[in-house]
């Protein structure tokens, strides 16, 4: 049962600052655990010991970092409206430090899978399976976004290059290489392109004219027709996606011993701090390898 003085905080929430119902539910959910978890008087009688031995558990409890930031917010709020009404003199909750969340890895795929997928692609029929193939050897080979993917122009592949120009965020221009595999899936997926709609395909300026508005291939269904690669080749397709695509290069990249440096570039960040979370998953990798396979590793 919610108290009063968490009625009254809720209705603040709502009337003063326009909290939306979703908000208002999370912080009634999470001040009712806090009410419950503390013996005695509750929030309104918890001194800063009860309120930090609260909050230390949250953790064990299997709360996730950004579940217990939330929390954290709703009794920090919460104390000031109570000092605001008098209900209390001192703010018990001033000492909770912010969990510190970190930054989420980003979801790969080993080289092994990304071969599954290319397999599998290739065991559709016909052009299908062609435009599969150069889709995926395409993003794995240049690390191409999905929008700088889906809008390729033909004119950019019909000779063949070694690299394409690619016009990423903020109109900057980056070079983006092209593998062996890469271009000979590309040359494969163009006679099929030119053959498979000869009064519609020749005209269209993309590499993958569709009949959708923007006149190519939309990212929902190139994610749906991964979704598919992955189930036949027995991924879990939750865990494949276009840019899971550009994260296997990245990964990739810095497991053989590329450059960090020169990864930003081929991946077009601006900042290399968004290029150095893809060394974290490099190590991680790497460490396994050592785990499993040196004679040493498992030895107490």
């Amino acid at each position: 049962m919610t108290s009063p003085q968490i009625e009254a905080f809720l209705e603040m929430m709502a009337v003063e600052r326009d909290a939306s119902p979703h908000t208002l539910s999370a912080y009634a959910r999470d001040l009712a655990d806090a009410e419950a978890s503390l013996d005695g008087g509750g929030l309104i009688g918890a001194d800063e010991a009860a309120i930090e031995a609260w909050f230390a558990g949250l953790a064990p409890r299997g709360l996730s970092a950004a579940t217990a930031a939330r929390r954290r917010s709703a009794i920090r709020q919460f104390y000031r409206f109570a000092l605001g009404e008098g209900w209390r003199t001192d703010d018990p909750s001033r000492r909770l430090d912010a969990p510190k969340q970190g930054r989420p890895l980003p979801r790969t795929l080993n080289r092994e899978e990304v071969v599954g997928l290319l397999t599998a692609s290739a065991a559709r029929d016909g052009a299908a399976g062609l435009r599969m193939i150069a889709l995926v050897e395409l993003a794995y080979a240049s690390g191409l976004r999905v929008s700088e993917l889906l809008g390729l122009r033909v004119e950019a592949v019909r000779r063949d290059p070694a690299y394409l120009i690619v016009r990423g965020k903020g109109g900057k221009e980056r070079l983006a290489p092209l593998n062996a595999s890469a271009r000979e899936a590309v040359k494969a997926w163009l006679i099929a392109r030119d053959a498979r709609c000869p009064e519609k395909a020749p005209d269209s300026p993309w590499l993958f004219p569709s009949g959708a508005a923007s006149g190519h291939l939309t990212p929902r269904r190139f994610a749906q027709m991964l979704d598919q690669a992955a189930v036949d080749a027995g991924i879990d397709p939750a865990r494949v996606s276009p840019h899971v695509l550009r994260h296997a290069f990245a990964t990739h990249l810095l497991e053989g011993g590329a450059d960090l440096r020169v990864v930003q570039t081929l991946l077009g960040h601006a900042d290399i701090a968004t290029t150095q979370i893809y060394t974290h998953v490099a190590t991680d990798r790497l460490t396994q390898v050592v785990k499993r396979h040196h004679p040493l590793a498992n030895d107490d």
